[in-house]
């Protein structure tokens, strides 16, 4: 059945991914009707989590964010599958860094780097960084059940230089890239929510206590690897830009938590400058702390 599905799929997502781009945007603005005014998907998750957030004043604010966010969504569904009909040239010129010598610096100085990034704007096209910088450039994920499109995923990454790690691996993996001095640049979609557990880190949200991913600095502190914030800014539809920030040069010099808050400081700002691109669609706000009356 696994196969089945992806043989009838694969055709589809190729067919999409050669698709010039203003034919691309054109089927967008069709599913978004079809996904915001039919489907009505996951629409109480984003008018909760739009509402929690604090960001409109009234409900016609809101509801402004919420009809952006999906008209963003379904840009940003098939941008991520025009990726595999993308070429060098074209991702470079959609998908730029503002400060690439930042990167350069860490390779020069024979160091890797990890990224954290939050699940706002193009996220997806971070994966092409190795286009800008000497280091062989990973993300973290884990591993799809229908080992067919796993497969087809991991290609998809490869072709602009990017490869995919299971975060149940990358532990033993990176300790090899280490040893053999191989200089990577490490993807970590921060802003996850973590499973249920008493000993999770909880820190504000947007004025609400939930607990939040700390892998990205926990690991930075285990191997002593500089830990940077990607900023991911859309220019207009289809172009993006990039910035890195430093987050800790050292963070074993560093109290616990402190990468961790910064980069939520920081992703916070940054969604307040447009809201509509962040992913309201995450049940973001599920474990958060009642307040204490």
């Amino acid at each position: 059945m696994k196969r089945l599905t992806f043989i009838f799929t694969v055709p589809f997502l190729l067919l999409i991914s050669w698709l010039p781009f203003w034919m691309l945007y054109a089927y967008a603005n069709v599913l978004y009707y079809l996904l915001y005014h039919v489907a009505g998907y996951r629409k109480k998750v984003v008018r909760k989590n739009i509402k929690l957030s604090g960001l409109a004043k009234t409900k016609k604010e809101a509801l402004v964010i919420e009809r952006k966010f999906y008209r963003y969504l379904c840009d940003l569904f098939l941008e991520m599958i025009k990726v595999r009909g993308m070429s060098k040239k074209t991702m470079m010129r959609r998908f730029t860094i503002s400060n690439p010598a930042l990167l350069k610096s860490y390779a020069k100085e024979g160091k890797s780097v990890f990224v954290m990034t939050g699940h706002y704007g193009n996220f997806e096209w971070l994966l092409s960084l190795g286009h800008h910088t000497p280091h062989t450039t990973h993300g973290i994920y884990a591993p799809l059940q229908n080992h067919y499109f796993d497969r087809y995923l991991k290609k998809v990454r490869s072709i602009h230089g990017s490869y995919l790690i299971s975060r149940k691996k990358f532990g033993e993996q990176f300790t090899s890239m280490q040893h053999k001095k191989e200089l990577a640049v490490i993807g970590f979609a921060a802003d996850q929510s973590p499973q249920n557990n008493k000993k999770n880190y909880f820190r504000s949200f947007f004025g609400h206590e939930v607990p939040v991913f700390t892998g990205a600095e926990r690991l930075g502190k285990r191997f002593d690897v500089p830990v940077v914030m990607a900023k991911v800014r859309r220019v207009k539809r289809g172009y993006y830009e990039t910035t890195f920030n430093v987050l800790a040069e050292s963070p074993n010099t560093l109290p616990d938590y402190t990468i961790t808050d910064m980069f939520y400081e920081q992703l916070e700002a940054l969604i307040k400058e447009d809201p509509s691109l962040y992913f309201w669609t995450h049940n973001r706000f599920k474990l958060m702390r009642q307040k204490q009356q």
